[in-house]
């Protein structure tokens, strides 16, 4: 398994793929994820997030990742600056074919570290709370839960989990290691 920072159009495009399968996966999860996904992030609008990857995500105010399992992209995350000081990790995604191979956690790893070299102070990120493993994967890695930091429609109320996590406290030891 190996995370790289994608430079290429192919591995942009692998990301994208990711994206796209991570926005399936969300959908076949619930009813209530279906219409918190739909409205969210509808196909337009989620495709207009996509085609904006390489600019939205761009050092220094974010970064992409993507995960490789013999030369295949098998999973993805990003991160964009929320405010001056506090990054945003958005679209963690591992596959199928990768997941319980510690590919999250290695993409998570990347990303905090990233932030860290990048000067932010603190990330945030969100969940859904049907995603059970991923919640205990960010509580595993440092990130405390929060209330909501951002404005979100009265139907996802009680539905998402929020994080934080510090990066530039004294003595601070981030992320945990296993």
């Amino acid at each position: 398994m190996s995370i790289i920072e994608p430079k290429t159009q192919d591995h942009f495009d692998a990301v994208r793929r990711l994206c796209w399968e991570y926005r399936d996966f969300l959908l076949a999860l619930d009813p209530k994820s279906q219409s918190i996904v739909r409205l969210l992030y509808s196909r337009d609008k989620y495709k207009r997030l996509m085609d904006a990857i390489e600019v939205e995500h761009r050092p220094p105010n974010g970064g992409v990742r993507l995960a490789l399992k013999n030369d295949l992209p098998v999973g993805c995350g990003m991160f964009h600056t929320l405010e001056p000081g506090i990054a945003e990790i958005k679209r963690v995604f591992v596959n199928e074919t990768a997941r319980g191979t510690g590919a999250g956690y290695a993409i998570m790893q990347s990303l905090i570290e990233a932030c860290r070299t990048q000067g932010f102070e603190f990330i945030r990120m969100d969940t859904g709370k049907p995603l059970e493993a991923a919640a205990r994967l960010y509580l595993s890695m440092g990130f405390n839960l929060r209330d909501a930091y951002a404005e979100i429609p009265e139907i996802a109320h009680g539905h998402l989990l929020f994080f934080e996590m510090p990066l530039r406290l004294e003595g601070a030891n981030w992320p945990k290691k296993n």
